[in-house]
């Protein structure tokens, strides 16, 4: 007979039998909340209850793409680098680092003495490894864009020198992403289906679609953090049975928050719900090639036909931010604070329509709830605000199934989600600069690229502030991306579990760190 997943802990079946409506189970409440103590203290399972996952999910770090396997990665392995909870980058495997020639050449001085959870300790060649899983020709890994300027890779002692093919002033922080751990390497290779790592807590059991559970790693080269014993993580797609799980106290956190029940979940007693504005945001892209999304004016007409506050308060149960047209978030370093923010403007669209050589418009916006929660409902709130300014937009609804594979990037007008990028570059060459895979409005603009090349090498960080605030403009006043709202990462926990005061927003979970930095009251 099988051994259940987490013997110690929470079950998962019992979870998802308790999947009846959140507003019937928002009378129970968890054990009278403890009062936080000020310093850390090690102890206890912290239990986490996830929206993602998939049975299809890999160990290869090269497939990862879920909350599930992204979460997991941040609580088993280490980086080169990390996304510090302000923002900042620190080293974590790298201790330091240093460029030279344009940016064009770094050299990263590896840790001495850390350990993976089997007892090896980390050189420069599982660097070197770990890095070159996700080039080549034949890689298949989602890393594989970011890596692809790397010319040369080789190390001295516990050095790693890295030759770029052009300049990148914001290659440490790529070396951040998560797709990238350090792992242990055999003659140049890692087993990209290890279990080992050199993070926090080593895993115990798996079960992919699941969940899994997670040991302390005692040593574990960080002193200051990883203050639980063990760490389990539940797959639980289900809103209300995740949610319900938190208020009877067989969750400690759920990462995600039905926003349309969020006002429940806050009556339950001893629930803190957490909010946090990053770079996540929601966006309709408009296919730049076809008419008549080919004429600017035309794509100005829509951007000032939508009301944004409503988007936010609406759909995202106020849960955001406005969106004013280009994929930099508030938080990031050089966000353009001087761009005057667009609003609904009915004339302004009309005039827009007219330059056109236009007096109404009628086009189709393909949506579904796949694109983003609520896409539906975002469509049909900018049909009626559409209709003022002479636009008649029909909202198609699409399947869930298949929408990323037949929709977007496949018809002109859909919607789509992003969790965004630490770095302007990251975002931008991701899906703004021409010819980017996901570059899902087609766009092509000349001196949005000139600049996007010219930024990425420039040391001179007020002279790359200018850049980058033309960018945001460019993209904002001429790119093919209506992007109306940023949504918080929202998700809640028990009050007996302690979040420090400074929570990252660079993706969920604290960054996805939340079981090296959190504690238990």
């Amino acid at each position: 007979m099988k051994t259940p997943l987490f013997t110690g802990g929470v079950s998962r079946r019992g979870i998802l039998k308790g999947a009846s409506a959140i507003g019937g189970a928002a009378v129970l409440g968890p054990m009278g909340a403890r009062m936080a103590r000020a310093q850390p203290t090690r102890g206890g399972t912290l239990r986490i209850g996830v929206a993602h996952g998939s049975t299809t999910d890999s160990l290869d770090p090269g497939s990862w793409e879920n909350d599930f396997t992204i979460l997991l990665a941040h609580t088993r392995n280490n980086f080169l680098t990390e996304i510090a909870p302000d923002g900042s980058l620190v080293p974590e495997i790298a201790e330091s680092w240093e460029a030279s020639n344009g940016a064009r050449e770094w050299v990263f001085t590896i840790r001495s003495g850390v350990q993976y959870h089997s007892g090896r300790t980390v050189t420069a060649e599982d660097v070197i490894a770990s890095i070159n899983h996700h080039r080549g020709e034949e890689s298949t890994s989602a890393a594989k864009p970011i890596v692809e300027d790397i010319v040369e890779l080789r190390a001295d002692g516990m050095n790693v020198h890295v030759t770029l093919g052009s300049g990148n002033a914001d290659f440490p922080f790529i070396m951040s992403d998560y797709h990238i751990p350090i792992l242990p390497a055999t003659d140049g290779t890692i087993d990209p289906q290890t279990t080992d790592g050199c993070g926090p807590y080593a895993i115990e059991e798996l079960e992919m679609g699941v969940g899994a559970r997670l040991v302390r790693h005692d040593g574990y080269w960080k002193s200051n953090t990883s203050w639980f014993d063990a760490v389990e993580i539940t797959a639980i797609h289900d809103d209300a049975a995740r949610q319900n799980a938190l208020i009877s106290g067989q969750l400690d956190y759920i990462d995600t928050v039905d926003l349309n029940t969020v006002h429940l979940l806050q009556r339950a007693s001893g629930i803190q719900i957490l909010s946090v504005t990053g770079t996540q945001h929601y966006g309709l892209p408009m296919d730049t090639r076809a008419a008549p999304f080919s004429d600017n004016n035309v794509r100005l007409a829509l951007k000032y036909a939508i009301d944004r506050d409503q988007m936010v308060e609406t759909v995202l149960n106020g849960y955001g931010a406005v969106g004013n047209d280009h994929p930099i978030g508030p938080g990031q370093r050089f966000f353009n604070t001087e761009l005057p923010q667009k609003t609904l403007d009915p004339d302004r669209a009309r005039h827009h329509l007219r330059e056109a050589g236009m007096e109404n418009l009628s086009v189709d916006i393909h949506l579904a709830d796949a694109a983003f929660a609520g896409a539906i409902d975002a469509g049909v709130l900018f049909s009626e605000t559409a209709a003022e300014a002479g636009i008649d937009l029909n909202v198609v609804r699409e399947p869930n199934d298949g929408y990323w594979s037949n929709v977007w990037m496949q018809l002109p007008f859909t919607g789509t989600y992003w969790g965004g990028r630490p770095t302007e570059d990251w975002m931008f060459a991701t899906a703004y600069s021409d010819g980017a895979a996901w570059n899902e409005s087609y766009w092509s603009h000349e001196r949005f690229n000139e600049l996007l090349v010219a930024a990425r090498a420039e040391l001179d960080q007020e002279l790359r502030r200018e850049m980058y605030f033309e960018m945001q403009q460019l993209v904002s006043d001429e790119g093919g991306t209506i992007i109306p709202m940023f949504a918080n990462y929202v998700g809640a926990h028990g009050d007996h579990l302690v979040r420090p005061d400074t929570v990252a927003n660079n993706w969920r979970n604290d960054g996805h760190r939340i079981a090296e930095r959190w504690w238990f009251a």
